[in-house]
């Protein structure tokens, strides 16, 4: 299948591992450009070295989602190297793994900074250079726990509730401009910052108590397994494709049955 992108110039912010990375590799293997953008300057420098190796045009640069300066300097840098951009995704993410009453005001602000905030950065970076050009594609990843609640995520939750109602908002003021903007809510995918998170879930329950917990999961998902990074990500090729040209606003959830709104 063409998704019609080769040329596109898409910046993906978190993206220099796990589903981030995913959807840059599947972007340039259709012929798009994509910088690579992280809080992790090296990491994203070398997620794009690997993609440049194999003949992709790719850069990494250092970004950090909360602050507006940090973007402005992704974005000239962008237009500098690639051009301007056509694309944004936005992957960035924290996670805690507390009940709420464990939780304090520091841990909120923190991920409504990233999670909220950061998206907010960035999508008002974009938007004014896509409207003027007449077309953009933005997607932002969120949560099924952002729809149905999840317990000891309960501000994670909060924050990508946040980020669809921004999407479904923004999306309303400029669909006349050719800018979409739409979400991608993943189930449980087998990224790096999952692992990263169940390695200390592993460490504190004990090996025994911690497979039962594992086989309690996957029985939450009709398909019996956890998401890839590349099952998330071909939802966001199409969805920054111009196969997806009359679909804005929305919600798509990927995630193996866990959740059938």
């Amino acid at each position: 299948m063409d998704y019609d992108v080769k040329g596109d110039v898409a910046v993906l912010i978190g993206a220099a591992r796990g589903i981030g990375f995913a959807a840059a590799r599947q972007l340039v293997g259709e012929g798009g450009k994509v910088a690579i953008a992280d809080i992790d300057a090296g990491a994203a420098e070398a997620a794009a070295a690997r993609l440049a190796d194999e003949g992709a045009a790719a850069i990494g640069v250092g970004c950090d989602i909360t602050s507006t300066d940090s973007i402005a300097d992704l974005l000239a840098r962008v237009e500098a190297e690639l051009g301007p951009p056509a694309i944004l995704v936005n992957s960035a993410a924290v996670l805690d793994d507390k009940t709420f009453m464990d939780s304090a005001p520091e841990d909120w602000a923190r991920m409504l900074d990233v999670c909220l905030s950061g998206p907010m950065n960035a999508i008002h970076a974009v938007l004014p250079g896509m409207c003027e050009r007449g077309y953009g594609r933005i997607v932002c990843l969120a949560s099924d726990a952002a729809r149905v609640g999840q317990a000891r995520l309960s501000y994670y939750a909060a924050a990508k509730a946040g980020v669809v109602a921004l999407v479904k908002s923004v999306a309303q003021e400029v669909g006349r401009n050719g800018v979409t903007l739409n979400i991608v809510s993943p189930g449980a995918t087998n990224t790096e910052l999952r692992q990263e998170r169940e390695a200390g879930l592993r460490a504190s329950m004990g090996e025994e108590k911690y497979a039962r917990r594992e086989q309690t999961v996957l029985r939450m998902y009709p398909t019996r397994r956890l998401g890839e990074p590349d099952d998330i990500a071909g939802a966001i090729l199409y969805l920054v494709s111009r196969r997806a040209g009359w679909v804005t606003g929305q919600v798509m959830s990927v995630n193996g049955g866990f959740v059938m709104p």
